[in-house]
C-alpha cells in the first residue's frame, strides 16, 4: 500500500506540472498548439463596405497565466467558502464511514468464535461497502452531468432550463437506481456475486445479510447523487454540509437506538439484535436524510430551483 500511495502521489504532481505547463503556453493545448491559450490576433481576408481588401479581426480569447503572488482575499472568498464547505462535508462523511467500519469490525456472529466472527462481518462490509461506492460512482455521473447544466442555467437566469434539467436527470436517476438494483439482484440470486467475492463460509452468511441491503438501497443513492449535482450546480455548498452534518447524527441515532436501547432491540428487532446489519440500517438512515434534505432545498418555492414553478416572479 505503501508504494500505490506513492505512485498516487507521483501521478497527482506530474499532472499538476503538466497543467501548468499548458497554461503557460509551455505545453501543447487541446488543440496541439503550444501557446494557443494566449489572445493572438487573425486575419481575415475580405472586403468591406467601401470596397477595402482585407481587414484585422481580434479574436477574444481569455489568457490563463500562472503567477507567484498571493490574490485579494475578495477574489478568493466566494471559492474559499465553498471549498471550506465541501471539506467539512467530506470530513463529517468519512467519519461516520471511519466509525460504520470500527462497528462491523467488533461484530461477530452468535455460532461462531469472538475473533473469526468479527473477521468474516468486517469482511461482509468491506465487500457490502465496495459494491455500494461501485455503484455510487456510477450514479456520480448523474451529479457531474447536473452540475455543470444547472449552473449553466442559473448562470443565464433561465430557471425553465434549470428545472428541466433538473427533472430530467431526476428521471434518469430513477432508472438508474432500479437498472443497478436489478443487476445485484440477479448477481445475488444467482450467487455470482458472493462467490466472486469470498468462498469463506462465514463471510458468505454475513455479506448475505447485507446485499438486500445494498439492493434496495440503490433508487435512493440515485436520487442522492443526482440531488447533490443539482444543488452543487446551485452553489449551496453551506447547505449541503449542514444537511450531511445532520444525516450523520441521524445515522449514529438510529444504529444507537437499534444497538443499545430496549426499545430497539426488543420492539423494533423482536430481539434480534445484529450489529454488522444495524451499522448499515444507520447507513441507509445517512442517506435517506441525505435524500430528505435535499427534497426539501429542491422544492423551496423561492429557493435556487424551485422544482415544482410555484413561484412565480
Amino acid at each position: 500500500s505503501t508504494w500505490t500511495g506513492i505512485a498516487t502521489t507521483t501521478a497527482e504532481w506530474i499532472a499538476a506540472l503538466v497543467f501548468l505547463g499548458v497554461l503557460g503556453g509551455k505545453l501543447p493545448s487541446a488543440d496541439g498548439e503550444i501557446g494557443s491559450n494566449s489572445a493572438r490576433r487573425r486575419t481575415q481576408g475580405g472586403k468591406d463596405d467601401g470596397g477595402d481588401d482585407t481587414r484585422n479581426v481580434d479574436e477574444a480569447i481569455l489568457t490563463v497565466t500562472p503567477v507567484l503572488q498571493l490574490p485579494k482575499w475578495t477574489d478568493i472568498r466566494p471559492l474559499v467558502v465553498a471549498s471550506s464547505a465541501v471539506f467539512l462535508r467530506t470530513v463529517v462523511l468519512q467519519v461516520a464511514m471511519s466509525s460504520a467500519a470500527a462497528m462491523a469490525a467488533r461484530a461477530s456472529g452468535s455460532d461462531m468464535m469472538s475473533s473469526a466472527g468479527a473477521s468474516s462481518s468486517v469482511a461482509a462490509h468491506q465487500v457490502a461497502l465496495q459494491l455500494w461506492l461501485l455503484c455510487s460512482f456510477l450514479c456520480d455521473a448523474l451529479a457531474t452531468a447536473s452540475q455543470a447544466l444547472v449552473a449553466d442555467g442559473i448562470g443565464r437566469g433561465d430557471s425553465d432550463s434549470v428545472r428541466g434539467v433538473s427533472k430530467t436527470v431526476f428521471q434518469w436517476g430513477v432508472g438508474l437506481g432500479l437498472a443497478l438494483s436489478s443487476i445485484l439482484w440477479l448477481g445475488t440470486s444467482s450467487g455470482f456475486l458472493t462467490d466472486f467475492f469470498t468462498s469463506d463460509e462465514g463471510t458468505r452468511r454475513e455479506l448475505g445479510k447485507l446485499l438486500a441491503i445494498v439492493i434496495l438501497a440503490q433508487p435512493l443513492n440515485a436520487f442522492v447523487f443526482a440531488a447533490d449535482g443539482v444543488l452543487q450546480g446551485a452553489e449551496e455548498f453551506a447547505y449541503q454540509a449542514k444537511s450531511m452534518a445532520l444525516s450523520v447524527v441521524t445515522a449514529f441515532a438510529v444504529f444507537f437506538i437499534l444497538q443499545y436501547t430496549t426499545i430497539g432491540r426488543d420492539v423494533i428487532l423482536g430481539g434480534d439484535v445484529d450489529t454488522l446489519v444495524n451499522v448499515w440500517y444507520g447507513l441507509i438512515a445517512l442517506q435517506s436524510m441525505r435524500g430528505l434534505t435535499s427534497l426539501v432545498k429542491l422544492v423551496e418555492e423561492k429557493g435556487p430551483i424551485d422544482l415544482l414553478g410555484k413561484h412565480v416572479s
